[in-house]
């Protein structure tokens, strides 16, 4: 039923205003808001594998979400990222 289906991932925010800002700004992703009042948010990643970042207002950390980026070398991409 779903094999021919383009299928994406999504994970919660508490506020999708300072996620905006740490995908956008911090990590240089492009993201497009599409809809603010609703807290909707979409990360374009490489190889055209679209996340969607939706706000809960009751949200919870979860502990088995994660979004993983390959680097060439983590000791240089830890130092950036903490300049």
């Amino acid at each position: 039923m779903f094999a021919d289906t383009k299928a994406f991932s999504g994970f919660a925010v508490d506020d999708l205003q300072k996620a905006r800002e740490f995908y956008g700004d911090t990590l240089g992703l492009r993201t497009t808001v599409l809809d603010e009042d609703a807290g909707l948010l979409t990360l374009h990643l490489a190889g055209d594998r679209d996340t969607l970042v939706y706000e809960k207002p009751d949200f919870t950390p979860a502990t088995y979400t994660i979004l993983n980026f390959q680097v060439d070398d983590v000791d240089t991409a830890v130092d950036e990222l903490a300049a």
